[in-house]
């Protein structure tokens, strides 16, 4: 982990700096986390809450999806939203992280800016501490605070992950840009019959701004609609990225995908919400 990276980080118990301590790292109040031999740092406070954590199975899926560069359009959208608050450098944090995708990509766009990947699964933190070399990786579960110092980051992204506006707010720098990425309400309509998959809540939008609206203001956004060409490999690869691959039973997905065209025509539609802290 990039010193500055870790620099940025605070004790999840009580909130003070955090430094190497041997092959670990402590507070200043003595409190000690492992380092994984992967290289992500361990912050998670108690135990990693049963069934919310994606399972190697799941990341696996994300990472070979992503690496088809189905999601591009929207990862290269989320990088130029983020360019403006990172062009004298500073620290991009992603909660939810997965396997550092989006991370790398911002980064990539902002040579001067050092990235920071926070994830509960401890599958998808082995992939995101080797993501890119200007950022690091720490396990953490955002519902009980995030492992970073007040006012220590400069964009923070929010793609289909939890979001906590308080915490979101204290961590971010005065002038900061929070990025929220959700489903559109089109987001793999042509899927979600076929395969029994989770539709989107026609109330997301709502209950997105009704989360944040307390401490951010929007400041701009966008929508990114794109039409995949999906082998039906690659149908089934997505379906098991998301929440539909907990509630299906083992086999099912394939048994239905088997009457899917080949290749399947997908739309992948997505919001891009940027805001400012109030």
């Amino acid at each position: 982990m990039p010193l500055p990276v870790l620099d940025s980080l605070a004790c999840p118990h009580c909130g003070e700096p955090i430094g190497p301590a041997g092959n670990a790292l402590r507070c200043t109040s003595g409190h000690s986390f492992d380092v994984a031999k992967e290289g992500y740092a361990g912050l998670l406070t108690g135990a990693r809450p049963t069934g919310t954590a994606d399972t190697a199975d799941m990341v696996r899926d994300r990472q070979a999806f992503q690496e088809a560069g189905h999601y591009a359009p929207l990862a290269a959208r989320v990088a130029e939203a983020a360019a403006p608050a990172l062009a004298g450098g500073g620290l991009a944090a992603d909660v939810g992280a997965g396997t550092g995708y989006y991370l790398s990509r911002v980064l990539d766009r902002s040579p001067d800016a050092l990235g920071l990947g926070l994830d509960l699964s401890k599958y998808a933190l082995r992939r995101a501490a080797k993501a890119h070399p200007r950022a690091g990786a720490a396990a953490c579960d955002a519902w009980r605070g995030l492992p970073l110092r007040d006012g220590a980051v400069s964009v923070l992204l929010n793609v289909f992950a939890p979001r906590g506006a308080d915490e979101f707010h204290r961590v971010l720098r005065p002038g900061g840009t929070l990025i929220v990425v959700t489903p559109g309400p089109d987001h793999l309509a042509e899927l979600v019959a076929a395969l029994g998959l989770v539709s989107v809540d026609a109330r997301k939008e709502e209950r997105l701004e009704d989360t944040l609206s307390a401490r951010f203001e929007r400041a701009g956004g966008e929508d990114v609609v794109s039409t995949m060409r999906l082998p039906r490999s690659d149908a089934l690869t997505v379906a098991g990225m998301g929440p539909s691959a907990r509630h299906l039973a083992p086999g099912e997905l394939e048994r239905r995908a088997d009457a899917l065209p080949e290749p399947v025509g997908v739309t992948a539609s997505f919001r891009i919400g940027v805001y400012r802290a109030r």
